[in-house]
């Protein structure tokens, strides 16, 4: 069954996770450096766990984290999706979260913005959504300016997982 293609943009395909994409996925996710503002790498184990709750998210949820993937070679570079998180500062309504993880090999081609914007594209316009918002460590300067650049700005702190976090936030009415 060929692949259905959620999003494009100018060099990106974004795509929901298979299981074939596992081997890219826990390759991803156990790499020290792509993880380093998470709470640790994950195993294989742990990375299947991961593909299977991006599944779950796309039946029940309508969107997850998706694969992105360079559209001219359709060499997976990462994932970058819609996540709805329950952050208790925003109140008790759950938001969506714009994510993006990179592989580190496609670090600084300016991907993650290209990604990113398509899916705050979608997220307001096809799925209207009246915000998005995105959780950032404050020691995550690379996310930082991804973020910034989607036009979003600090809306509340908070933590997550553990860890002090930013969260960055832009309403759909900003940019309309």
């Amino acid at each position: 069954m060929p692949a259905h293609f959620l999003l494009e943009t100018p060099r990106l395909v974004l795509r929901e996770l298979a299981d074939d994409d596992l081997d890219f996925v826990a390759a991803m996710l156990g790499d020290p450096e792509v993880m380093r503002y998470y709470p640790k790498p994950l195993s294989r184990t742990e990375a299947k766990g991961w593909l299977d709750r991006q599944r779950t998210r796309y039946a029940t949820e309508g969107h997850g984290l998706w694969l992105t993937l360079e559209r001219e070679t359709l060499k997976p570079v990462g994932q970058v999706g819609l996540v709805m998180q329950n952050v208790s500062e925003l109140g008790a309504t759950p938001t969506p979260e714009i994510g993006y993880l990179l592989d580190r090999s496609v670090w600084g081609r300016g991907y993650a913005t290209e990604a990113a914007l398509a899916v705050r594209r979608h997220a307001f316009e096809t799925l209207a959504y009246p915000r998005v918002i995105a959780l950032i460590r404050p020691e995550n300067t690379r996310s930082q300016a991804v973020a910034l650049r989607l036009g979003m700005r600090i809306i509340a702190e908070t933590t997550y997982v553990g860890f002090a976090h930013s969260v960055y936030g832009l309403d759909s009415a900003a940019i309309a």
